[in-house]
């Protein structure tokens, strides 16, 4: 019986030491001795003064440094990467994800290519009023709406042949496309 208890206490001291903090903070035997020593001693101090960390380093045999390091880490908290669900507006901003860039977004490119997007729908728009009536029927009709009308259907609406019509729809394509080029 005390044999196996040696070796599960090993084995949970095992566990929290992979699973204390995302990086491993106790990989030496030292730093092991002195994770476990500094845990003992701060259930009942809160920070350790100079002379108890220097008199922790002699007793583990490290420096002073690395007992105010791990005591320092020990204090840190693990956050969680992404936001809580349940977290409001307020505290979600604050989770690591968000500082994070993204690499498969461009702010300007995205800003260029809508504003570029809204100015040549502002300028067909323009266009499309410069023609008359039965021209911004036609482009409608055959490029715009969402079922498309035949040459037929557009000749049999306006009693002209389908040749008319293409020709009506080339004049009006061209003036839509030079009033464009010209804004």
């Amino acid at each position: 019986m005390s044999f196996a208890v040696h070796w599960i206490k090993a084995e949970i001291h095992e566990f929290i030491l992979r699973n204390w903090r995302i990086v491993k903070i106790a990989t030496t035997k030292a730093q092991r001795k002195l994770f476990f020593n500094l845990r003992s001693s701060k259930k009942s101090l809160g920070w350790l003064n100079n002379d108890e960390a220097q008199a922790m380093a002699d007793d583990l045999g490290v420096d002073t440094v690395v007992v105010r390091q791990m005591e320092g880490r020990m204090a840190s908290y693990d956050m969680a990467f992404d936001a809580d669900a349940d977290a409001d507006d307020e505290e979600a901003y604050l989770a690591p994800a968000y500082f994070l860039e993204d690499n498969n977004s461009d702010m300007a490119r995205d800003i260029e290519e809508t504003e570029w997007e809204e100015n040549q729908t502002n300028n067909l728009h323009m266009a499309m009023s410069q023609l008359d009536e039965r021209s911004r029927d036609i482009i409608n009709s055959r490029w715009l709406a969402d079922e498309k009308a035949t040459l037929h259907d557009l000749a049999a609406k306006y009693n002209v042949s389908a040749e008319r019509i293409r020709q009506l729809e080339q004049n009006a394509m061209n003036k839509v496309k030079g009033a464009i080029l010209a804004a």
